[in-house]
């Protein structure tokens, strides 16, 4: 009987992880406020913040991100924003294209529309499709694709970077935009490496990338990120002078089909007015 235990540990081992990556996101809440502009209501705004859905199997397919579609519909946000990597690798299991890894967005619902920004898994290397034909294939669905441009939806002014680890953001350019079009400053961004050029003005920042390490270890905690910046932005929210930061685990995995106390998940941020 020891021997099989000691046979079958490892096989449940990895069942339990790749189930974790499975399982239906956390719902992550905040609260945070922001100078709303002279000409917007003062009602808050509520932002849902979607990213890494790393569309492809064992772990993630079209009918998973169909209920993850569901769940964020009926938190009922005034806006949804997605935060890249729709491209998923090859881990054993289906892989899709770029029509099928955002078509389930499609069905997302918000009055203030959808809004996006690609990861580094989207890039030409990954998807074969350059960032003008991503832009049309969101468009298609309704959905504005942002890059190093800006958006005014409500009281807010989304800025869409481009992302840093493919790309080359442009920041100045992203704020000037922001600032024209007005409203509460939102930057939407791939990854948290970007964070730390931001001025230090009232602002706030929402990344995924980091998949808040997608496995991390029990007492040691997160153990790696993707970032030039080591674990200091590895998952959570960051406040550093004027500036808050959310770093989302994401909804899918990237590498490895599993995850270990770093469940998926999606942030319901309430902007309330300064």
């Amino acid at each position: 009987m020891a021997l099989l235990f000691l046979l079958l540990l490892p096989v449940g081992t990895l069942f339990w992880l790749v189930a974790n990556a499975r399982a239906m996101p956390v719902v992550r809440r905040l609260d945070v406020t922001l100078p709303f502009p002279a000409d917007a209501s003062r009602r808050p705004v509520t932002v849902a913040l979607m990213t890494d859905s790393h569309l492809s199997g064992p772990d993630n397919s079209p009918e998973r991100m169909a209920r993850i579609v569901a769940q964020v519909n009926g938190l009922r946000p005034d806006l949804i924003v997605l935060g890249g990597d729709y491209i998923g690798d090859a881990k054993g299991g289906a892989t899709y294209g770029p029509v099928q890894s955002i078509a389930p967005f499609a069905a997302l619902r918000a009055p203030l529309g959808v809004v996006a920004v690609l990861g580094n898994h989207d890039a030409r290397k990954h998807a074969l499709i350059s960032r003008r034909q991503w832009g049309a294939l969101f468009a298609r669905i309704g959905i504005r694709l942002l890059d190093n441009q800006a958006v005014r939806r409500g009281a807010l002014a989304i800025g869409g970077l481009r992302d840093i680890y493919t790309g080359r953001p442009d920041i100045p350019k992203t704020l000037d935009a922001m600032q024209a079009v007005g409203g509460a400053p939102v930057m939407l961004s791939h990854g948290p490496d970007a964070f730390p050029l931001l001025p230090d003005q009232p602002m706030l920042t929402l990344v995924g990338h980091t998949h808040c390490g997608q496995v991390a270890l029990p007492f040691a905690g997160i153990v790696y990120v993707p970032s030039r910046y080591g674990l200091r932005y590895a998952c959570g929210v960051y406040r550093e002078g004027m500036r808050t930061m959310v770093v989302s685990a994401g909804l899918g995995t990237s590498g490895l089909p599993i995850r270990m106390l770093a469940a998926p998940d999606v942030w319901l941020i309430t902007i309330h007015p300064r």
